[in-house]
């Protein structure tokens, strides 16, 4: 004998889980891109941030002065983002995601390579233009290579 499963789908949840995956990936991009501007669309303006080992960040312009920090003398970097899992409740969200990240030296350093392989742990707030996140905390499992090929103090 078969049983009916019955399967309750909210189709506004799933616009709104898509709308923050696009979210992570927009700021993805931008960080790789050094497309600042589009972060205006990302992060809200009175965001925090801990990067770990005391990189805690205040507003949105934190989070670009950070970033311009450790990418400005930085070559090419490249953020992947997997096993993305968001919990929604009403206006506020948190997402959780695997981040692969690689930075390659500039210039003389070129030989140099980084990668941080960890997890992003975000919250997020709905606005009339769309998701924004609130807070992100970035778990370092590894550090492989070098910290010298970003190029920053």
């Amino acid at each position: 004998m078969r049983h009916a499963i019955e399967l309750e789908i909210d189709i506004g949840r799933l616009f709104d889980e898509r709308a923050i995956e696009r979210q992570l990936y927009t700021l993805a991009r931008a960080m790789d891109r050094r497309e600042w501007l589009l972060l205006d669309h990302v992060i809200a303006d009175d965001a925090t941030g801990d990067f770990g080992e005391g990189f805690e960040v205040k507003g949105r312009s934190g989070f670009v002065a950070m970033f311009e920090r450790f990418l400005a003398n930085c070559g090419p970097t490249q953020h992947l983002l997997g096993n993305v899992a968001i919990d929604i409740e009403g206006d506020v969200a948190e997402s959780g995601c695997y981040v692969r990240d690689m930075h390659q030296g500039s210039g003389e350093r070129a030989h140099l390579f980084l990668s941080t392989p960890g997890e992003y742990h975000d919250r997020w707030r709905r606005t009339p233009t769309g998701w924004l996140l609130t807070h992100r905390t970035k778990v370092n499992l590894m550090l492989i290579g070098s910290l010298a090929a970003l190029g920053a103090d």
